[in-house]
């Protein structure tokens, strides 16, 4: 049945597909109705990809698909779909990466033409409606690719039969394993070490982004080797990005990245992921060196997550926008006048500075300098005050737009920074709001599989393995934080599930997408770390970590096998699968520490609670403990009947410890 000519989005649960719902283009979502029309009409396809919170994509909006001329050339010669990169992060790797072999530098809005059966030929990122920055305008290049189309017609379907296998051995072919090692871990460390600003922390240059696959092998790296260097490069990553514009300084929580060198000038929009995994940074940061800003950031995000991005069944929203009525960073901005009309002016500047860098045209950015964050950290209630006046005058502001989908695999990476945060800083409350996130994805569930996404009534099936994955490290997380043993039986089936439906032909590795997702032109295995650790790295770590929990031989052998064989796929490429080298790190030598000791006066637990280790499962038991007692490797049965903890890497156990003194310096040497 065709597809009627009219925009089709407006049925979307996507926020982001919504926005387009009123534009004069036709577009339709991405599915294989649209694809079947592009084969009958014979016209080409043009797919936009973005996301709500996406600054250009808006722009890209704004003077091109609201606009009647734009959407008419687009109506008569394409079949044009709209895809949320959130709720189909597997096209968009794929087209991602057929720019990528293009020669072109990603981003979003990614913009590209396809073949009627999905192949790309050509494409781009942003295009100005009129041609400027060096671009061409966008109907410019609409009518350059219809011509082609027309006349060139083979040349094209062949560049994209190559176009497209070339993808396909990138993001899906299988290869021979490579036997694992530290050595992986410490060239990786090396060379991303020797491209980190050691001034201002991140990588060298402009943009700067938090890029955590990065940062968290750099503190691997210290853990297994001591190295200062990498542990310095971490912290003054953090401590920079704490204190730059990037940081939210009135209301928590991180942006998406920095335009400049500095950390100065953010590109506003406010990421899940990206807070989550800087809550696990900071928390291993402030076990490692004490400094309250580490400890005074979690609260401050924390409090922003739950105040801001919680819905209300207690799972957290995707994104906050870049843009308030129409403007980049209006809701986060002060002018001077504004800042004096409701506090103290000398009280500001004691603690804070208003930045207006060359090229922002917005009002200036509160950032701290490192004086003003060191006295602010010495004069915390004088500040939370400070903070708390700016934070209800900021309020009644027109506010950025909030995408509401719930992600499974972004809210698993929140629920195990709640709970680690949670563990470590005492703090039930956080435990408790990991446990609600969780139950809320778990119960939306369908024939036991899990959705990817979820908004109100509607579910998006079937999930990613990043999303099972995710799952699992979180309910492996929330058992460590509240020893409930259903977590442990919920992340065994949710490992199983991920065997039915996303485990390759060979046993050796895991796709992205379910068996039975009808609709992607390729299955791609989810190798490459985006902004988070890639699918593989997450499904390597809750392998190892459950096989650890639960002394599962069979399985600690089967992550290991997939370590291999993802080892020797990015043999070539690792800078781009971090994630996977460090994951595989985990595979060579899982750690697990088991602490009996008393719940009415505990002595050993708290320190477990204090010294935070990715490297590390922890399973905490009360003296007595008969049922589900776990086995250290070797089969052997801790005893429960006094107070004692194991620290076991591979198939070592330490002796026994019992004096609080002595695990703690047990937990902190390298």
């Amino acid at each position: 049945m065709p597809l009627p000519p009219e925009n089709l989005l407006a049925r979307e649960a996507s926020p982001y597909l919504r926005q387009h719902a009123d534009n004069p283009v036709h577009w339709r979502p991405w599915s294989r109705q649209a694809l079947a029309e592009a084969e009958a009409t014979g016209k080409p396809v043009l797919v936009s990809i973005g996301y709500a919170a996406c600054h250009w994509c808006h722009v890209m909006a704004h003077e091109s698909f609201e606009n009647a001329e734009v959407a008419d050339v687009m109506n008569r010669l394409f079949v044009n779909i709209k895809v949320d990169r959130e709720e189909r992060p597997d096209i968009d790797q794929i087209y991602m990466a057929a720019l990528a072999a293009m020669g072109e530098q990603g981003g979003w809005p990614l913009t590209m033409f396809l073949t009627p059966q999905g192949k790309p030929f050509w494409g781009g990122t942003y295009f100005p409606r009129e041609p400027r920055y060096g671009r061409p305008g966008f109907i410019q290049v609409l009518q350059a690719v219809d011509k082609a189309w027309r006349d060139k017609a083979e040349s094209l379907a062949q560049s994209a039969d190559a176009l497209i296998a070339h993808v396909d051995a990138q993001l899906s072919a299988n290869a021979g394993k490579t036997q694992l090692g530290p050595g992986s871990l410490t060239a990786l460390a090396e060379g991303i070490g020797g491209m980190m600003d050691g001034e201002r922390g991140g990588l060298r240059g402009a943009p700067k982004f938090p890029n955590t696959p990065f940062i968290h092998t750099l503190w691997l790296s210290w853990l297994a080797s001591s190295n200062q260097q990498h542990r310095d490069a971490v912290l003054i990553s953090l401590e920079a990005m704490l204190s730059g514009g990037i940081y939210d300084h009135i209301g928590g929580g991180l942006s998406r990245y920095s335009t400049d060198a500095e950390w100065l000038v953010p590109h506003f929009e406010k990421m899940l992921y990206d807070n989550a995994q800087l809550l696990r940074l900071c928390n291993w940061a402030y076990a490692a060196t004490g400094k309250k800003l580490f400890r005074t950031r979690i609260e401050e995000t924390i409090d922003w997550l739950l105040r801001e991005m919680r819905t209300g069944d207690g799972a957290f929203a995707a994104s906050l926008d870049a843009d308030s009525d129409g403007e980049e960073g209006l809701f986060y901005t002060w002018t001077r006048t504004e800042v004096d009309a409701t506090v103290d002016p000398a009280d500001f500047d004691r603690f804070f500075s208003l930045a207006s860098p060359p090229g922002w045209e917005g009002s200036p950015i509160i950032f701290q300098t490192a004086d003003q964050r060191e006295r602010s950290l010495q004069e915390p209630e004088r500040v939370r005050t400070l903070k708390s006046a700016l934070l209800s005058a900021r309020e009644p502001r027109a506010r950025p737009g909030r995408d509401d989908k719930i992600l499974a695999d972004w809210n698993g990476l929140a629920i195990v920074a709640l709970a680690e945060c949670g563990r470590s800083l005492d703090r039930p409350d956080w435990i408790e709001a990991a446990q609600a996130a969780f139950a809320h994805i778990l119960a939306a569930r369908a024939q036991d599989r899990l959705p990817h996404s979820i908004l109100g009534p509607a579910r998006l099936y079937p999930a990613l393995s990043s999303d099972y994955a995710a799952m699992a490290n979180a309910a492996i997380a929330l058992f460590e934080a509240t020893l409930e043993q259903d977590y442990v039986a919920t992340a065994g089936a949710l490992l199983e599930q991920l065997d039915a439906w996303y485990r390759d032909e060979e046993g050796t590795g895991y796709y992205l997408t379910a068996s039975d997702s009808m609709d992607v032109p390729l299955r791609v295995r989810g190798d490459v770390d985006d902004a988070i650790p890639s699918a593989t790295a997450q499904i390597i770590e809750a392998q190892v970590r459950y096989a650890s929990l639960t002394g599962d031989a069979a399985l600690a052998e089967q992550a290991y096998l997939v370590a291999e064989h993802a080892a020797g796929r990015i043999a070539r490429q690792a800078y781009g699968q971090a994630g996977i080298v460090n994951a595989c790190a985990m595979a060579i030598e899982p750690m697990k520490l088991v602490v009996i000791d008393t719940p009415e006066a505990p002595r050993l637990v708290p320190v477990a609670n204090r010294n935070p280790d990715p490297r590390r499962v922890d399973i905490l038991l009360t003296v007595g403990t008969e049922a589900n007692r776990p086995l250290l490797p070797g089969n052997v049965m801790p005893p429960v009947d006094r107070p004692g903890a194991y620290l076991c890497t591979g198939q070592v156990c330490l002796p026994p410890v019992t004096d609080p003194g002595e695990l703690n310096e047990l937990l902190r040497r390298r």
